[in-house]
């Protein structure tokens, strides 16, 4: 199973950017989606943002124009661009590779989280 290691984590002021990286432990060109989830430990995640294995993205509302993910297969890396934070971002942030997409389902595999607090 692929292992995913979140960074890229760190407190922000409000209105301000940062990006988030997950590497990958091996290729993530055979995953059919790869996501990013925010939530608090032991609390449902929240999907942030989603790409599908050909391209297509996916945001709430929520973030919407404040938030890109995209990804590089050369380096087996996902990325999350944040701008325009606010404090309601707060919250440790996680990669997800796998799931559903469709009527096909792969097994997921998550990272541990990267902090991002973003004060006021």
């Amino acid at each position: 199973q692929v292992q995913l290691v979140e960074s890229g984590g760190g407190l922000v002021q409000a209105g301000g950017s940062l990006r988030l990286s997950c590497v990958a432990s091996g290729s993530i060109a055979s995953f059919i989606a790869m996501g990013w989830y925010r939530g608090e430990p032991g609390t449902q995640r929240e999907l942030v943002a989603r790409i599908t294995e050909s391209g297509r993205t996916f945001y709430p509302d929520s973030v919407k124009g404040r938030f890109t993910i995209s990804r590089n297969y050369a380096k087996n890396m996902l990325y999350l661009q944040m701008d325009n934070l606010s404090p309601g971002d707060t919250a440790e942030y996680y990669c997800r590779a796998g799931g559903c997409s469709g009527a096909v389902c792969q097994n997921s595999s998550w990272g541990r989280g990267t902090t991002l607090p973003v004060s006021s």
